[in-house]
């Protein structure tokens, strides 16, 4: 694994009635998850992040399960990004235990494939599609990169896997964003990783390559039972795919499913005023004017 370069509103409806969450200072957690026996690949036990003298979040017990999709929300600053720099093993935990797979994190392992923010690539960047994906094949390895006839297929299997493999020898400074996210895919997939960490794979993307990115994280998570992370500040996008929501908001946080997480009385708690939300047509619409912008809002409420 290598690090890359980044409806009208309907009537209100009734909350679902959540279903057995355990208490605990900070956090809210469901019982169990329907996992179907699959191995634990994440695990966090009393996991605490500081900044300074500020507790980004605190008490976090959470296991992850292979092919299990959880959403991380929460507004800027709360410790979305900060969580996913612990597991890649950049930051240590001030507190609690973290295990991938049952280790320690440590960088470079390739039992995790990680996809970074999008970010603008200059045009002049010689730097092709396939030149990447290399990066995730050899590019962590010590020494001389591996080379020969069996590099170049693998690298090609990995473009083809994400439908990237008509543009391979284009400069990615002249692809669009969605087609630099499935070049970005495809390098985070080059170690058939167990666990994937999403960082707003879908930033700055229209909905047709949402949709494009989504449908790929979704077919690589069933055929090959990868768990994903996914921090977001668009839950609606991956609603479909989300087993579970992490909530992370004022130095707590809440875990579990969208229905017992997603409600007007959870959110209301995290940010310590009057939100309100209402789940229409498929999607979450939020009010609520410090809520920041990861979910529909309805029409003047300021993001």
């Amino acid at each position: 694994m290598t690090e890359p370069m980044t409806e009208p509103v309907a009537e209100p409806v009734a909350e679902p009635v959540a279903g057995p969450m355990i208490e605990r200072p900070g956090a809210v957690a469901p019982q169990a998850t329907p996992t179907g026996g699959s191995p634990v690949v994440l695990s966090l036990t009393g996991a605490e992040l500081r900044r300074g003298e500020r507790v980004l979040w605190s008490g976090l017990d959470l296991e992850l399960h292979g092919g299990e999709f959880i959403a991380v929300l929460g507004p800027n600053g709360a410790g979305k990004t900060s969580l996913l720099h612990a597991v890649l093993g950049q930051v240590p935990l001030s507190a609690g235990t973290l295990l991938i797979g049952g280790r320690p994190p440590r960088r470079g392992g390739d039992l995790i494939g990680y996809i970074p923010q999008q970010r603008a690539v200059a045009p002049h960047t010689p730097l092709r599609a396939r030149d990447l994906v290399r990066l995730g094949v050899d590019g962590h390895r010590w020494g001389l990169p591996l080379g020969g006839r069996g590099l170049r297929r693998r690298i090609d299997e990995l473009l083809t896997e994400v439908g990237a493999q008509t543009y391979a020898d284009m400069p990615l400074g002249l692809l669009s964003g969605g087609e630099q996210q499935r070049v970005r895919i495809a390098q985070a997939l080059a170690t058939d990783p167990a666990l994937l960490l999403c960082d707003e794979p879908l930033l700055s993307l229209d909905p047709h390559h949402q949709h494009a990115i989504v449908d790929l994280l979704d077919r690589r998570r069933r055929a090959r039972g990868t768990a994903v992370l996914f921090v977001t500040h668009e839950l609606n996008p991956v609603l479909p795919l989300v087993d579970r929501v992490l909530y992370l908001a004022g130095g707590r946080f809440r875990v579990g499913t969208p229905d017992e997480v997603m409600t007007s009385s959870v959110l209301s708690d995290l940010y310590g005023g009057q939100v309100e939300v209402v789940r229409a047509h498929g999607r979450y619409l939020v009010a609520g004017a410090s809520v920041p912008h990861h979910l529909d809002h309805t029409e003047g409420v300021p993001s």
